[in-house]
């Protein structure tokens, strides 16, 4: 079976956002990339799959910039056979990733398509639901586990109230959540050998996707900085406080 991983690249997690001065956007000049972790751990469950046997190739996936290349050949240094990037310098929108996914999917033909419920950068968490519906395949959201028999995927999901568990037909869609596994680190030796792995570069127009913008954004900016707390003498100045500001009456 064949395993369809969809990476993006990030802001590093450990770094702080800077807004830009004009208020477009997030500043990424000269600041630390990386995989989006919960696409790490996509790619680590496709891993782990393959090494028991269930899975024969995995095919790593981004769109993005010709940047894009390093989160690639990371996938690869990790253990995936080959991968894909779409070249764009434009952003693309949860439902362009999506639609370019399914022309992907309609092409490699894959049993599984494993990716991050949502990425760290934007926190959207449509694209693995949007690929879904357009697919017509079955989903398991908020994956916490996932076990592979014959022509079925169990997947263990994370809900409200604990947890789920449903059985979806092959070939399916499986978004994943922290709790489903630690992503290993790519050997020195797995990294050479990724520079000599297959990675074909594309662009939307060859898969006649239609990537254009459909949301603009009017403004970026930093979140209010919390006021400084006040101490209060006793329990009732803090029940008068409390009810001067209409928390309890």
């Amino acid at each position: 079976m064949k395993v369809l991983v969809p990476v993006k690249r990030v802001l590093d997690y450990n770094v702080k956002p800077r807004v830009k001065a004009d208020g477009t956007g997030i500043d990424l000049a000269n600041v630390k990339m990386s995989m989006n972790p919960f696409d790490e751990i996509a790619v680590e469950e496709a891993i782990r799959l393959k090494e028991k046997g269930v899975v024969t190739e995995i095919v790593a996936v981004s769109i993005g910039e010709q940047k894009a290349q390093e989160t690639l050949r990371t996938a690869l240094a990790m253990g995936a056979d080959r991968a894909i990037l779409i070249v764009t310098e434009d952003r693309v929108e949860p439902l362009g990733v999506a639609k370019l996914l399914k022309a992907i999917a309609d092409e490699e033909q894959p049993g599984l398509i494993i990716l991050g419920k949502q990425a760290i950068d934007d926190d959207n968490n449509q694209t693995g639901q949007m690929l879904a519906a357009l697919t017509g395949w079955g989903q398991g959201t908020f994956a916490s586990a996932v076990e592979v028999t014959g022509d079925t995927v169990k997947v263990t999901r994370e809900i409200d109230g604990g947890s789920e568990t449903v059985d979806l037909k092959l070939p399916a869609i499986v978004t994943t959540d922290l709790r489903l596994n630690e992503p290993r680190y790519a050997s020195l030796p797995n990294i050479m050998k990724a520079k000599a792995k297959p990675l074909a570069q594309k662009t939307a127009a060859d898969y006649g996707v239609d990537i254009a913008p459909r949301i603009t954004t009017l403004k970026v900016e930093e979140p209010a900085k919390r006021s400084a707390g006040v101490k209060v003498a006793d329990v009732d100045e803090l029940i008068g406080k409390l009810k001067a500001l209409g928390v309890v009456a």
